[in-house]
């Protein structure tokens, strides 16, 4: 792979998307205020929040009625046991719990905090409101890649970040919990390094350094700057997914 520049360009002026909203016609909006025209091999990273609202994936907590066995874990994490019944739909297993916290195999088969279950960001009209994951983010991303295709005529990836946080580094960093249209893990194993040697095991997690860089500008706050277009990122096209990033269990040391 040959080195280049990489620039990457927030999209300022989404407004605030609710279920049900056309997410390509609000991405294409926002692209001409900012006066922007995406290119062939573009990357238009999303954050999970506005995919998830726009499919509906919000749920009122007072829709929610606790197992027995959320009230068990909501006592021994100090948790809302309804917040606690949600993680428990959304995952196949807990792995680790303590105060305030579940790590969870989210049903997508990412290990991760309280199945990526939030409520900063969410409005939280007519009663506390928690955001689920999307139920299918490759497919979104599919589906929204395929949508801008159709209208604007160009070839992208795309795509949706998350905030993960690290077993053994402090702080979120983003990753990738969808993927279309470009690798999301790059093997790089069998190419030559600077001095001839091939490489013996070196896989890069590509898409999740795009979701990276991307959250960057994105932030974490009241930044609402929820899409970012990457561009010049130096990688073959091919079609990719999350699933690719998703450590096999058999392979993985610490379960």
């Amino acid at each position: 792979m040959a080195a280049s520049s990489l620039s990457l360009f927030a999209l300022s002026g989404l407004p605030h998307v609710q279920a049900g909203d056309d997410l390509c016609s609000l991405l294409m909006k926002s692209l001409e205020q900012n006066e922007l025209r995406l290119c062939d091999g573009d990357v238009l990273v999303l954050a999970q929040k506005i995919v998830s609202k726009s499919e509906g994936r919000s749920v009122r907590l007072d829709s929610v009625r606790p197992s027995e066995q959320a009230f068990r874990f909501a006592q021994e994490t100090g948790k809302d046991p309804r917040l606690v019944e949600l993680v428990l739909q959304e995952s196949k297993e807990v792995l680790r719990h303590r105060r305030d916290v579940m790590i969870v195999e989210h049903n997508l088969g990412f290990v991760m905090a309280n199945a990526g279950i939030d409520m900063s960001n969410v409005e939280q009209a007519n009663g506390e409101v928690a955001l689920l994951l999307p139920v299918d983010p490759d497919g979104s991303c599919a589906a929204i890649r395929q949508a801008l295709k159709d209208r604007l005529g160009v070839d992208i990836g795309v795509v949706i970040n998350d905030s993960h946080g690290r077993a053994w580094r402090t702080g979120t960093v983003g990753v990738a919990i969808g993927v279309s249209g470009l690798p999301a893990l790059l093997d790089r194993r069998g190419a030559p390094d600077l001095f001839n040697r091939p490489l013996l095991i070196t896989e890069i997690g590509l898409a999740d350094e795009i979701a990276a860089a991307a959250s960057i500008l994105m932030g974490a706050a009241d930044e609402g700057t929820p899409a970012v277009v990457v561009r010049g990122v130096p990688a073959p096209r091919r079609e990719g997914n999350a699933k690719e990033l998703v450590r096999p269990r058999h392979m993985d040391m610490f379960r």
